[in-house]
């Protein structure tokens, strides 16, 4: 199979190419998160998966960039980053915003291309259609390094830099911005296959939010309920990555020969 050309905007990290795939699992990242929070997603995955990491402007050897501080329009440019990538299957993995970003980077794909997505995999976030009134992104610098830390999601290391921490806060203001400013447009649902994924203990999200991922497509829906809070994958990544591998294209337990 023909592979895209790797220079694509710098959108996309691909930590392990794998060009012979059978589908192509796209990563998106968490507000503050970048395209190498899913290394270990990457490194885990079959050879039947082709894992292309997003990255977003405003971050490590993006961070002379714009950021970015919503999510149609960074839906848009993801959208676009990842059209090269469509000669094959492609599925989406976000956590967190990246699960918002998903859910509009897969009705764009199917709206304006006619491709349905492989699966959604909607990780600890509320389904679109669900409301809370949040404003971390309006807090001072003391108040979102404050957030950061009670989900546990940030190497400590950095929680601790005072330099890299001023460094990254304008991506990371920016990303709560587009998360807690997102506003749902109802509109017709998916026609892919979604599972939610979430911890038993997350502040940010309930169990019967994340049911309520259902009501977004004519697909097939699960719910999978970790033990853990927000970053509930960080300690369940085996478990995790079999439920990717199980339910992609190409990948599934296979029965018994003969």
């Amino acid at each position: 199979m023909n592979d895209p050309t790797e220079d694509n905007g710098l959108w996309i990290r691909r930590f392990h190419p794998r060009p012979d795939g059978d589908v192509r699992l796209v990563c998106l990242p968490h507000a503050g998160g970048s395209a190498s929070f899913f290394f270990p997603v990457s490194q885990s995955m079959p050879p039947s998966v082709d894992v292309l990491c997003v990255q977003y402007p405003g971050r490590q050897d993006r961070r002379a960039e714009p950021v970015i501080d919503n999510i149609p329009d960074l839906a848009d440019q993801v959208f676009a980053a990842l059209l090269p990538w469509a000669d094959r299957p492609l599925a989406l993995f976000g956590h967190s915003m990246g699960a918002s970003l998903a859910f509009e980077v897969a009705r764009r794909l199917e709206r304006e291309k006619g491709l349905v997505a492989a699966g959604l995999f909607a990780s600890g976030r509320r389904a679109p259609s669900t409301h809370r009134s949040e404003t971390v992104h309006l807090r001072d610098d003391n108040g979102i390094i404050a957030e950061m830390r009670s989900l546990s999601g940030t190497d400590a290391r950095l929680l601790g830099d005072e330099e890299i921490l001023r460094m990254i806060l304008p991506a990371i203001r920016a990303d709560y911005r587009a998360a807690e400013t997102y506003a749902y447009q109802p509109g017709e649902a998916l026609h892919c296959p979604v599972v939610a994924l979430v911890g038993d203990n997350d502040p940010k999200v309930t169990v019967d939010e994340a049911a309520a991922w259902a009501n977004h497509t004519e697909g097939p829906f699960d719910l999978r309920v970790f033990p853990g809070g927000h970053f509930y994958l960080a300690n369940h990544q085996a478990a995790v990555t079999k439920e990717l591998t199980d339910r992609l294209p190409g990948t599934g337990p296979r029965p018994p020969g003969p």
